[in-house]
């Protein structure tokens, strides 16, 4: 019998020491980019991306629509003054509308008029929102005078198109009275006449209702409404001279009135463009609003 210890028992295993292996950590990627060579499609167009990001800027509210309503005061004078001369054809000959006509010429001018009426309207609109703060019912009055005006002109720009109208489908046609046809004709431009006497004479009214606003709202510096406030008074006695008989278009009174509304709304609408509106309690209150 084996009386060893060990007997009957199962020889032991040797033992092992396992010790864990962790992998590497995963390399953290460098904030350097490197384009492939071929995904040059790719490179420009994330380019692209940040340029757009980058580079867009916004135009202050205030500044665009100063600007905008300098702009349009400059169109109706870019418009106006060329359509006086446009027009002077039939204006200035009584026997247009049965004579050869520079009808082009006219409609060219006409067209002119009717954006000078479109400017003027656009100049009411852009300019309300911020001089309402001064006082709503006169910024409501200043867009009420800009749209009447506007509408005067329409009806002179219609009167002379009715005469180019006539002078093309009546005059050399057999049967026409050509003395009756000058007879009409004559009472269109007649009507164009008044129109121009009392369409862009509410100049006085645009600039006593604007120019009250300007002045006190301080938007722009004030020598520039007072232009429009001395020459509204001057302008309205030469209209209403006019009028009566008493005065000329193109008279010497009329000369001296006319500078200071003229200068009033070129400077008006040089300074919005350039400058803009200067610093006030109106432009703070907007810019905080905003």
């Amino acid at each position: 019998m084996d009386e060893r210890p060990d007997a009957g028992r199962e020889p032991a295993l040797p033992l092992v020491s396992v010790t864990r292996v962790e992998p590497d950590p995963p390399e953290v990627p460098t904030t350097d980019v490197t384009w492939p060579t071929d995904s040059r499609k790719d490179k420009d167009m994330a380019i692209s991306v940040l340029t757009r990001g980058t580079t867009t800027v916004r135009m202050d509210p205030l500044r665009r629509t100063a600007f905008l309503a300098g702009a349009l005061y400059l169109i109706t004078f870019i418009a106006s003054i060329p359509a006086v001369f446009l027009l002077d054809p039939v204006l200035s000959d009584p026997n247009y509308i049965v004579g050869p006509g520079a009808d082009t010429r006219v409609l060219f001018g006409g067209l002119l008029d009717i954006i000078n009426a479109l400017a003027c309207i656009g100049t009411a609109i852009v300019l309300f929102p911020v001089v309402k703060r001064q006082s709503v019912a006169t910024a409501l009055g200043f867009v009420a005078s800009r749209m009447l005006e506007a509408a005067i002109i329409f009806t002179g720009v219609v009167s002379l198109l009715a005469v180019v109208t006539l002078r093309q489908d009546m005059a050399g046609t057999p049967g026409a009275d050509a003395d009756s046809l000058v007879t009409v004709g004559a009472a269109l431009v007649a009507v164009r006449d008044w129109t121009f006497l009392f369409g862009p004479g509410l100049a006085v009214a645009n600039a006593l209702l604007l120019g009250s606003l300007m002045y006190r709202s301080r938007l722009v510096p004030r020598v520039i409404p007072l232009m429009g406030l001395i020459g509204a008074p001057l302008l309205l006695i030469a209209n209403t001279a006019t009028m009566f008989g008493l005065n000329d278009q193109l008279s010497v009174w009329s000369a001296i009135a006319l500078p200071g509304i003229f200068f009033w709304e070129l400077s008006l609408g040089l300074y919005l463009v350039i400058k803009g509106f200067k610093p006030s309690p109106i432009t703070a209150g907007m810019a905080a609003v905003e």
